[in-house]
């Protein structure tokens, strides 16, 4: 039996019997309580001991002014980034705990004979079918199912005459011939990617991974981030001491994190000049669906030094997806793996960047990989386009900042391969401050001039009526 809750406030709801029970969750982990109201219903009725079902924690993305919001709901209820999933067995003990954000990129190949990528990061309703916690002739494993036909699998594995286990391998596997995702696939039906990994973990210790980790193989990019798991929990208590993944030692990534003002490093880097203007249009079936035009900078930040790259479009090679309610563009060179910029439409009238992807080889050869799909940037009505011709920067996270110039963009309703109206962003808007100030503060002078000289006129005229 598995249960899957969040270490934060929130309100928690099962079925039970055929019944809803809900009530609030304690602040402390892993809360054993979570079900007692169900209990309590199923005393009063005087049923035999059920167990919850399966449940899961969900952080939707924060709403401008309200900060974030934690839910803990039964699954397929509402969508899904963060995932969470404690695994219970017959006695209510925990025996595996998970929990991790993952996202994927998948290029195919379509009817014309051309290739497509899509990046499913909204993972929708899911369940945990056929995940368990292992016996003596297998071993512990966590099985995800979302979207149409897509599945993901992890095997642990214990490791003979050793005190560890590992994360033995991971599967994926998705479905061509749901139009909603591939609406243009040549090769309908069930694709499976298989990555062995062997990663080898301490028993009684809990694996930590807040570093971007990606597997490339099969047309397929997968990305995992914010990683804590723990298989073969002893005790049904999962254990404080970490074990950390050799990306979190190095430390050249962070959790992603919204930062609002970029941190000032102790070494500032020399001034890069303005990076050159690149044109970026992606194609669909039905023609043009999303340009973008910009001059772009990133900004990295390791071991407290600052380094400045311009993106040069010469050499930079783009490719892209769109679908109704979300579009990717995807940069790479020989020096960047990729640069993706994911849009998204919100309230059904409106569309803004949600997400950006980045993976790049810094000069000392480390791969240096950062991923954050809770922004909210470019925000501008639907069939108009985005522009800003100041700069802006994109604080992707504590480490990792995108400055652009001469910005414009539309990722959705093109018409003709042509940008719409612009919608200018506010730093553009700042521009007419100054001619609009200047200007009333001549009219109030001019206003202060005309009375004074009418009052003095009214003086003048009282003066020769005296006499």
């Amino acid at each position: 039996m598995t249960r899957a809750e969040a270490a934060s406030p929130g309100f928690c709801r099962v079925v039970v019997g055929g019944h809803w029970c809900s009530r609030p969750r304690s602040s402390k982990p892993f809360p054993r309580w979570c079900c007692s109201c169900c209990h309590r219903r199923r005393r009063r009725r005087r049923r035999p001991p059920q167990f919850c079902g399966i449940m899961v924690c969900l952080r939707l993305s924060p709403v401008p002014g309200l900060g974030l919001v934690l839910f803990c709901l039964v699954l397929g209820v509402v969508r899904c980034h963060a995932l969470e999933l404690n695994l219970t067995d017959s006695g209510k003990a925990t025996c595996l705990y998970a929990k991790w954000h993952m996202n994927f990129t998948i290029q195919y190949e379509t009817t014309n004979k051309t290739s497509k990528t899509v990046t499913i990061s909204d993972l929708g309703p899911v369940t945990y079918n056929g995940s368990m916690c292992g016996d003596d002739q297998n071993g512990p494993k966590i099985a995800v199912q979302f979207g149409s036909g897509i599945s993901w699998m992890v095997n642990f594995t214990t490791v003979s005459s050793s005190s560890s286990y590992s994360i033995d391998s991971i599967s994926f596997s998705y479905n061509t011939s749901n139009r909603a995702t591939f609406p243009d696939a040549e090769d309908k039906g069930i694709v499976p990617v298989y990555e062995p990994l062997a990663i080898k973990i301490p028993l009684n210790v809990i694996f930590r991974c807040n570093s971007l980790l990606t597997l490339e193989n099969n047309n397929v990019l997968q990305r995992y981030w914010d990683v804590h798991v723990q298989a073969f929990v002893q005790n049904g208590t999962v254990s404080t001491e970490e074990h950390l993944c050799d990306a979190d030692k190095t430390s050249t990534t962070v959790t992603p994190i919204i930062h609002t003002t970029v941190p000032s490093p102790t070494t500032k880097p020399t001034p890069v000049e303005k990076p050159e203007i690149g044109k970026y249009k992606v194609n669909n079936t039905n023609g043009t669906c999303l340009l973008a035009t910009m001059r772009l900078q990133l900004n990295i930040t390791q071991d407290k030094v600052a380094s400045v790259f311009n993106i040069k479009p010469n050499s930079t090679d783009f490719t892209g997806s769109c679908h109704p309610d979300t579009a990717l563009l995807r940069l790479n060179s020989s020096t960047i793996r990729y640069l993706e910029f994911v849009f998204a439409v919100k309230n059904e009238n409106r569309f803004f960047l949600k997400e950006v992807n980045v993976s790049m080889y810094l000069v000392n050869g480390s791969v240096f990989s950062i991923a954050n799909d809770n922004l909210s940037y470019w925000d501008a009505p639907l069939g108009s386009s985005y522009m800003c011709n100041k700069e802006q920067t994109i604080s992707v996270s504590g480490a990792f900042q995108i400055n652009t110039f001469d910005l414009r963009v539309q990722p959705f309703n093109v018409t003709e391969g042509n940008y719409s109206t612009a919608q200018d962003c506010s730093a553009d808007d700042d521009n007419f401050l100054v001619p609009i100030a200047v200007g009333a503060s001549l009219a109030g002078v001019l206003i202060l001039v005309l009375l004074a000289y009418f009052i003095g006129l009214k003086h003048h005229h009282a003066g020769y009526e005296q006499f």
